[in-house]
C-alpha cells in the first residue's frame, strides 16, 4: 500500500488494506521498531532500509551509483567506507565497502544508529533542512557546516574513528553522507588531516554520476 512514497495516515492504511484498525496499528508499529516504516508528521511511508533493499535488488539508483565510487574511496584511503541515509533522528546504512585486509572498522549494510553520535550523524545534522540553531550542539554543527566535513573519535564505537561528507542533490538539498572509517590506532585523533581531502572529493563524484539525486 505504501509502495507509492506517498504518506499515508493510519485511516489511510486501514481503507487502503482493509485491516482492522488494532492490527494496522499493531502491524506499522512492528515495522517502524525495524526501520521498514518511518512515520514522519502522524503520516507512514516507506522505511529506508525498505528503500535501500529495493535499490539494491533493482540495481538502480543513489546506491548503486555510489558504489564505485565507495571501492575508489576505499582504495584511496585504505579504510572501510559506507554511505547513510538519514531516517527521523537515526541514520542508516546503505551502502559499505570493507578494507580488504587488517584491521578494519565494519559496518553492515541495514545497521541503524542515531544521529548524535558519529561523524556521520553530524553531517546529516549539520544540513538538516529545519535548521540547527534549536539544538544544543549548534555551534559544533555551524562549524562542520562551514568546514564542509565532518570527524569523529570513538563517538559511534570504541576505537574507531571516521571522517564524513555531505552528498547533495541537484536541488542542493541534503541526500546522504559518504564516510571512510577505520581504527584510531592507524587514522589517530584527528583523521580528518589524512581523510578530510579524499571524502569530500567522493561526495563530489557521487553528485556528479548520480544525476537528480
Amino acid at each position: 500500500f505504501l509502495s507509492g512514497y506517498s504518506p499515508a495516515t493510519l485511516a489511510e492504511v486501514v481503507d487502503g488494506t482493509r485491516l482492522p484498525r488494532p492490527t494496522a496499528h499493531r502491524l506499522l508499529s512492528a515495522l517502524e521498531k525495524h526501520h521498514l516504516v518511518s512515520r514522519q508528521e502522524g503520516r507512514y511511508v516507506l522505511g529506508l532500509r525498505l528503500l535501500g533493499w529495493g535499490n539494491r535488488a533493482a540495481g538502480v539508483g543513489l546506491v548503486e551509483r555510489a558504489r564505485p565510487v565507495l571501492e575508489g574511496l576505499r582504495d584511496e584511503s585504505g579504510e572501510s567506507t559506507q554511505l547513510y541515509l538519514r531516517e527521523g533522528e537515526h541514520r542508516v546504512c546503505v551502502a559499505a565497502v570493507e578494507r580488504v585486509t587488517g584491521l578494519r572498522d565494519t559496518v553492515p549494510v541495514g545497521a541503524v544508529m542515531p544521529l548524535s553520535r558519529g561523524s556521520a550523524g553530524k553531517v546529516l545534522l549539520a544540513w538538516a533542512s529545519g535548521g540547527v540553531d534549536d539544538r544544543p550542539d549548534a555551534a559544533e554543527l555551524r562549524g562542520i557546516r562551514v568546514r564542509g566535513w565532518a570527524e569523529s573519535v570513538a563517538e559511534r564505537e570504541v576505537g574507531v574513528a571516521s571522517v564524513s561528507a555531505p552528498v547533495f542533490g541537484e536541488d542542493g538539498r541534503l541526500r546522504a553522507a559518504v564516510s571512510a572509517s577505520g581504527p584510531i590506532s592507524r587514522l589517530g585523533k584527528s583523521p580528518g588531516q589524512r581523510l578530510s581531502q579524499l571524502v569530500v572529493g567522493a561526495a563530489r563524484e557521487i553528485e556528479s554520476t548520480s544525476g537528480d539525486i
